[in-house]
Order: C-alpha cells, then sequence, then structure tokens
C-alpha cells in the first residue's frame, strides 16, 4: 500500500503539486487520470522518488520516504518496477539482454539463476519466442510486453506504468490492460497507472483518481466514475461521443 499525505511540488513560481491526498492499495489497478497539465506525470515522478516534495509525505508499506537513509531509498526504489511511455528498451539488445539488465545491474544471481527468471518472465507475458529478437524486429505489442517483463523482473513490490497503450491499437490495449490486472493481482503488487485512455479505466479503474490543475478532484472506481455529478470529471469523461452517448444511456436506465 502506498499512502499519500498532502503532497506539494513547486518548480519555480508553478507551484504544480497542491496537496494531494490518496491511498493505493496492493492487489489492485490504482488510475491517474486527468488532462495534460493535471499534474499527473510529476505525480508519478514524486511516488518514484525521482523528485522530492517541498511538503507532505509518501508512504510505501510503513516506510516514509523521506525519513529513509540514502540506501534505504535506493533499497526502497529497487521493489519499484516501471513501464515507461515509449517502453524505453536498449535498441542494440534484444528481449533476453533488456529483460535480464535489472538483474545483472543490481543482483548476484549467478548466470542460471538470471536466465530461469527472465525465461519465467518472458512465459508469463506470452514472449516465448523472442529471447533472441531485437525490439526493432517486433511490434509495439509486443514491446509493452517486454517493458513489463524487464519491470517485473526483479520481482517488485509496487508497479508504475506511464501510458501503457500510448501508440498501441485498441485490442492490443486491452490486452496489455488484462496483463497489467492480472500480473497485480497474481504477486499481489501495488500497481498504479497514469493514463488518459478511458477504456483503460473502464476495464481495469480499480481505484481511479482524477487530478485537476493539481488538484485531487474526484476519486472512486469504474463504476463510480460514470454516477459522479462532479463537472471536472464529467467533462473529461464524456469529452467523445462514445462516451457521451454511454452517460446518456445509463441517465436513461435510472430514471
Amino acid at each position: 500500500m502506498i499512502e499519500v499525505n498532502d503532497i506539494h511540488k513547486s518548480f519555480g513560481e508553478a507551484h504544480v503539486l497542491k496537496g494531494i491526498s490518496t491511498t493505493f492499495e496492493t492487489g489492485k489497478t490504482n488510475l491517474v487520470i486527468g488532462q495534460s497539465g493535471s499534474g499527473k506525470t510529476v505525480f508519478l515522478k514524486c511516488l518514484l522518488g525521482l523528485l522530492t516534495p517541498e511538503e507532505g509525505t509518501i508512504n510505501y508499506d510503513g516506510k516514509i520516504y523521506s525519513e529513509l537513509s540514502g540506501n534505504e531509498q535506493r533499497n526502497l526504489r529497487q521493489e519499484m518496477g516501471m513501464v515507461f511511455q515509449g517502453s524505453a528498451l536498449f535498441d542494440s539488445m534484444t528481449v533476453e539482454g533488456n529483460v535480464k539488465f535489472p538483474l545483472e545491474m543490481f543482483t548476484e544471481q549467478s548466470p542460471s539463476e538470471m536466465q530461469d527468471r527472465v525465461d519465467f518472465v518472458l512465459k508469463r507475458v506470452n514472449l516465448v519466442d523472442a529471447h533472441h529478437k531485437f525490439p526493432s524486429e517486433i511490434s509495439g505489442g509486443m514491446q509493452k510486453r517486454v517493458a513489463i517483463a524487464r519491470a517485473i523482473v526483479m520481482n517488485p513490490r509496487y508497479l508504475f506504468c506511464d501510458e501503457p497503450n500510448s501508440g498501441l491499437d485498441p485490442k492490443t490495449a486491452i490486452l496489455i490492460d488484462n496483463l497489467i490486472k492480472e500480473i497485480t493481482e497474481e504477486y499481489d503488487i501495488t500497481t498504479i497507472v497514469n493514463t488518459h485512455d478511458m477504456n483503460s479505466v473502464m476495464e481495469i479503474g480499480e481505484k481511479i483518481v482524477f487530478l485537476k490543475d493539481g488538484l485531487k478532484a474526484w476519486e472512486g472506481t469504474n463504476k463510480e466514475i460514470f454516477k459522479t455529478d462532479n463537472e471536472a470529471v464529467t467533462d473529461f469523461v464524456y469529452s467523445s461521443e462514445l462516451f457521451k452517448k454511454v452517460r446518456q444511456m445509463y441517465i436513461e436506465e435510472r430514471n
């Protein structure tokens, strides 16, 4: 579980995060949504320990990040897995090499132990025959699965995903959403996904935090988001004609 208590973050005179408090539960897919400029990326970087809030605390299963020593903070960051928006794979490394990289950097496992772990996570994301391919030789959806395999190879307690469906077709995006949800439940991870994809909200949004102008404007589940009268949320959710129709259908059924 990650507990966020009244965090503030500024860059010069720009006050980006303005006192956000929320809780992200273990074993659930927690989504952070909001328009561009709402503070989602800065918020995620604070959760990852890449940025330090000027005020407030972030508590990881009883460990307050700002109160830890430098070594303790580094150890905690090794318990975090990250799936980047563009996958961020090394072009010069094979799929196997990309997934093995964190093990080589941060563990003292033997070559056979590392190979066993790489084989296991690649099988888990359904990439059993891709070990020796390079990123340029596989599809965007496969690259995202490699990125997920690399993120979980260290058996993290916390998994962060930044726009994991960016650039994917709708069918592949649903597959990635479902994979993230399955891994979260299977390994009992605290997962936080930054997204603007309403399909992800509908598919896996067990907990949703909606940011607007650096504030938490709303939080709830993917079932509750279609019932809320919060104007900022409805403007965001029903910005497309599809979701306007979904909203109208819900209103008609309720009446």
